[in-house]
């Protein structure tokens, strides 16, 4: 374990015990540095922005190149990285065990576990001992690691609050440091697994342009992330310039700024 790493959880740790703080996720180690420049404390990586880089969906991205990917993350920046590891490459809480400390080796500070597979949530009692397996692979590496259970039926059609948050403590009880149900966006529902999870912190996705970092601070939220939408934003800018250059032969004045 180097040292690098051990500063990075660490560090990582200390974002989650207080207040509220914003987790970009790039995609590359450009749109890296510049999120670094611009003053962030954490970063994460995104499975959709990597795929749609790599021409493919998201989803379909082998553990091998998610783990060079994490690898490149980590070794451009000193700043504490999230792994979004997806549903952890394996169904049986022995292989999420086995990659989860593959992952732990690229140098990340944390890493994301999913209770999906496909277009299904797996069976809750399998969930959660997927959970404690990867508590226990990342305790036998370094304790300060953040492991975030993550509950996605909402992403599936499964929009009852209930149920997720009956997941989401059940991930905590099973060692998960933080909890995350990307698609909940009423302050309300929020408010309700913030304090069902309490102490531990909540993770939420930012998912529209009213949604503010300030106002989700004050329902007790202790952490936002982007997940894909950087990507999205930069190539809809692409496309978009793209479009006009085959249509119109010109590019928008917004081409010929500054890298």
């Amino acid at each position: 374990m180097s040292a690098k790493a051990t500063a990075a959880r660490i560090a990582f740790r200390a974002l989650h015990a207080q207040g509220c703080f914003a987790l970009p996720n790039p995609w590359d180690i450009g749109s890296l540095k510049r999120l670094e420049k611009l003053g962030f404390k954490a970063l994460a990586s995104t499975s959709a922005g990597l795929a749609w880089s790599a021409g493919l969906d998201d989803r379909s991205v082998t553990r091998e190149v998610v783990l060079d990917h994490l690898r490149a993350l980590c070794a451009a920046t000193d700043l504490p990285v999230n792994a979004d590891f997806e549903s952890g490459f394996a169904d049986d809480p022995e292989g999420v065990a086995g990659n989860v400390a593959l992952a732990l080796e690229t140098g990340i500070a944390g890493l994301s576990i999913e209770d999906r597979t496909g277009d299904a949530l797996y069976d809750k009692a399998l969930a959660v001992e997927r959970i404690a397996a990867a508590r226990a692979a990342m305790d036998a590496i370094d304790r300060d690691a953040i492991l975030v259970g993550r509950s996605e039926g909402f992403l599936i059609g499964r929009k009852e609050l209930g149920p997720a948050i009956e997941r989401l403590v059940a991930y905590a009880q099973a060692g998960a440091d933080c909890l995350y149900a990307p698609g909940f966006s009423d302050p309300g529902a929020i408010r309700e697994i913030v304090q069902a999870v309490a102490p531990k912190p909540v993770n939420v996705l930012l998912l529209s342009p009213e949604m503010r970092i300030a106002d989700l601070a004050a329902l007790g939220v202790r952490r936002v992330s982007t997940g894909s939408r950087l990507a999205f934003a930069a190539w809809a800018g692409f496309e978009a310039a793209a479009r006009m250059l085959h249509d119109d032969g010109a590019l928008p004045a917004a081409s010929f700024g500054r890298a």
